[in-house]
């Protein structure tokens, strides 16, 4: 994409003055309070049982958002593609993964936890071997807690943790969700990606209902947004009217700089800290913690 192109993806849209994409009035959320001790970890699962949503890249960017904000954060790779370890630069063959935590054949999940480049900011990576899983889990007693056990070692160490799903609602999904105290949803501005969330938040209550009562969903947030196209901007309206203030303030537009930085290997709050895209990222991770789904 030429500079040219990717100056026209930047403009600013015909949203109305003073109102955001959402419809809502713009504000600013306040910087997070400095924290004075660290855990125990909230446990936030993105999940969308559609692929290309930005699942990985919010996953890393509200990552690397919220640990600049002094949050010790942790993000697991639970997808057998491997992206989120990918796109923070981790290695993610011949190594412990979350795959070996799941099956039993790693015991401490320390083994598995990785630095990044990002102070604050650790990932437990993954690779094509968890695609096996759920056949190895199937027989399993409580086999939808697994994770839940496996993060327990480790909820006291960090503030959030972030778990990036595969696009499916399979075990490994449920598994997710009945670890989790909150569901962020990421959802594309585009009409196939809208079809698929009331069968989500169905999936969401079952599990609310029959192994974890205690999940809430944290918000919807719109991705991919390009405020120039009606296309993009009915959609968004459609999802605000039909979930109201579940969906997030905060809208992530669509810009070249998200596959540039994954090629970099970096959060784009790192690759681009200046641009409206990290900007969005911080703008989320800030409505987060207003909302209290973020200490």
């Amino acid at each position: 994409m030429s500079v040219q192109q990717e100056n026209i993806t930047e403009l600013p849209g015909l949203a109305t003055p003073g109102l955001g994409p959402t419809g809502r009035p713009k504000r600013e959320f306040p910087l997070p309070p400095v924290l004075k001790s660290h855990g125990p970890a909230r446990i936030i699962t993105l999940c969308n049982q559609k692929g290309g949503v930005g699942k990985t890249t919010t996953t890393i960017n509200l990552g690397a958002s919220l640990a600049e904000y002094g949050r010790k954060v942790l993000a697991i790779d639970f997808d057998p593609q491997g992206a989120l370890s990918a796109g923070l630069g981790v290695p993610s063959h011949d190594r412990t993964t979350i795959y070996d935590l799941l099956i039993g054949s790693a015991k401490d999940v320390s083994e598995a936890i990785v630095e990044t480049k990002t102070p604050g900011l650790d990932v437990i990576p993954a690779n094509i071997d968890l695609s096996a899983a759920e056949v190895h889990l199937v027989n399993e007693v409580a086999r939808e807690q697994i994770l839940a056990r496996v993060l327990r070692q480790v909820s006291d160490r960090y503030d959030v943790i972030l778990i990036d799903c595969q696009p499916s609602l399979g075990l490994l999904t449920v598994n997710a969700l009945t670890a989790a105290h909150g569901v962020l949803i990421p959802l594309e501005c585009e009409y196939f990606a809208l079809r698929g969330v009331a069968l989500l938040v169905e999936t969401i209550e079952k599990v609310r209902d029959r192994l974890n009562p205690a999940i809430k969903l944290d918000g919807i947030l719109a991705t991919m947004y390009d405020s120039r196209t009606l296309h993009s901007r009915e959609v968004l309206e459609r999802v605000v009217d039909a979930f109201g203030d579940d969906v997030l303030e905060t809208v992530i537009s669509r810009t070249v700089k998200f596959p540039d930085a994954s090629v970099a290997a970096s959060p784009v709050t790192s690759f681009a800290p200046e641009h409206p895209a990290a900007q969005n990222y911080r703008q989320l991770a800030r409505e987060l913690v207003a909302r209290g789904a973020v200490a």
